[in-house]
């Protein structure tokens, strides 16, 4: 008789499809997510903390927006207030259930002012090397922080270099003015001279004199450059590089000799799966502050031909070669 019935429930889900059992609904049907990015969209570092949030709620039935400061390209303190208070309304329109914030401006200017010590859960990410400036973390906010491999990169310079003198170029900006004293307070580091441009050509002009003034360089973020020039700025370096430099950004890598560098999906994938965990019952304060631990080798063949530079090949078929 059993048989009997099996054979004939198989025999309508044949004929019948629409018979067949539903799926049952995602627990996290009908929840929101809200990424406020502290820069904007096209701006490769925060693609990629996009792509990783967006894969780790793929198929969660879960609705996600992204707000963009657009700070990077807009670093002055008017524009900053303005975005903060276009992003609060954004925020209490939306009512998200969990809200990610990625780098230093949406943390500082968004979440400090409004959002520390309440209901309303917070994952950050992005940010660099500590996180306690911002009073973080608090009842409702856990995060990664963004550390970046900058001995590993040294230690592979120093094969190349006459000296112990180590150089640092980048733009004006509080982001990038706080990277560069965590190097020496955090990994020791010590740093010789630092150029923070704020145009192009005080840019070409700082990495000009750290040709002489120091043995290694570091090369940090360009982005905010208003009259950058890419192109331009790959020429420049290939022909006046003298000594080597490293970057801890695959954008920035064409300018340099070598890069090791971070893995943005890694903070947007961490921050996903910690804001599925607090959907799912797990408090804020009880999920450890994160670091990120991958980071991905480039070589620069153009700028190593300039250097005369010869990399053994172990090491190259570990890289993703530049040419």
């Amino acid at each position: 008789m059993q048989k009997t019935w099996v054979k004939i429930i198989l025999f309508l889900l044949f004929c019948f499809p629409s018979l067949t059992i539903a799926e049952s609904p995602s627990p996290y049907a009908g929840k929101k997510i809200l990424h406020v990015a502290s820069y904007h969209e096209g701006f490769e570092w925060t693609d990629g903390i996009n792509r990783g949030i967006e894969t780790g709620l793929k198929d969660k039935g879960i609705e996600y927006k992204v707000f963009y400061m657009d700070t990077k390209r807009n670093p002055t303190e008017a524009w900053k207030q303005a975005a903060t208070e276009k992003a609060k309304a954004f925020l209490e329109e939306f009512k998200p259930d969990v809200v990610i914030t990625s780098d230093d401006d949406a943390a500082k200017y968004l979440i400090v002012p409004n959002y520390k010590d309440v209901d309303l859960p917070i994952v950050f990410c992005g940010i660099n090397w500590d996180a306690s400036p911002y009073g973080f973390p608090d009842k409702n906010i856990t995060g990664m922080l963004e550390v970046e491999l900058i001995p590993a990169i040294i230690g592979h310079l120093k094969q190349h270099a006459k000296g112990e003198r180590i150089g640092t170029l980048t733009i004006e900006g509080l982001t990038e003015r706080k990277i560069v004293q965590k190097y020496m307070d955090i990994l020791n580091i010590p740093i010789t001279q630092s150029y923070f441009a704020k145009t192009f050509d005080e840019w070409k002009d700082s990495f000009l004199k750290l040709q002489s003034e120091v043995d290694m360089l570091i090369v940090l973020n360009y982005v905010g450059i208003a009259d950058w020039d890419t192109q331009a700025a790959i020429k420049f370096v290939e022909e006046n590089t003298r000594i080597p430099a490293g970057a801890s950004f695959p954008w920035l890598v064409p300018l340099t000799l070598l890069g090791i560098t971070n893995i943005p999906e890694e903070q947007g994938l961490w921050s996903a799966q910690t804001a599925l965990k607090i959907l799912d019952g797990t408090k804020p304060a009880d999920i450890p502050i994160a670091q990120n631990k991958d980071g991905k080798l480039f070589i620069n063949m153009r700028v190593a031909d300039k250097l005369g530079v010869q990399f053994n090949r172990s090491l190259l078929k570990m890289a993703e070669i530049i040419r």
